[in-house]
């Protein structure tokens, strides 16, 4: 009989996890959409590359965005580096708000790694509670976004009195 409650429990258990990851995977909401971006350089000395950095997104997020980034070339042609970080302000998906995206990218002898991040509580307004990752693709045809976001985000518990 014992047996059977454990089997019981473990079957409910699994089902429920099972419901907790599709309601976490639907909360999974994908943006797209184009963007401009305007690179201002800044000076700096010994070797490093230092941008302001203006974007208008179009699409599924309708921004402007302002930022700085930093950068460095390799000795060899093809590798260099890149930090920057972004204030996204507008609308996505119809809320209105704005958070920041952190980038760190890599180009080793011409194969690229770009990793572009929702800075964790950086979300203001509507879009309080957002977290994500970006990809961009730059080709001939113009500057590309694909966003895939969430906004369920609670913020932390009060400290207790």
């Amino acid at each position: 009989m014992m047996k059977n409650g454990v089997l019981m429990v473990a079957a409910a258990l699994g089902i429920l996890g099972a419901v907790t990851a599709a309601a976490e995977e639907a909360a999974a909401v994908k943006a797209s959409g184009t963007f401009e971006v305007k690179l201002t350089p800044q000076e700096i000395g010994a070797g490093l590359g230092r941008m302001a950095i203006d974007k208008t997104f179009k699409g599924d997020l309708e921004a402007t965005s302002q930022g700085e980034m930093l950068s460095a070339m390799g000795e060899v042609k093809g590798s260099a580096g890149y930090v920057a970080i972004e204030r996204v302000t507008g609308k996505l998906g119809g809320k209105s708000g704005s958070f920041v995206l952190q980038h760190s990218g890599t180009m080793d002898r011409g194969a690229p790694t770009l990793v572009v991040t929702v800075v964790p509580d950086s979300g203001t307004g509507e879009l309080a509670g957002i977290s994500g990752k970006m990809d961009i693709r730059i080709t001939a045809e113009g500057h590309f976004y694909d966003f895939e976001y969430r906004l369920d985000r609670k913020p932390p518990a009060a400290p207790a009195p």
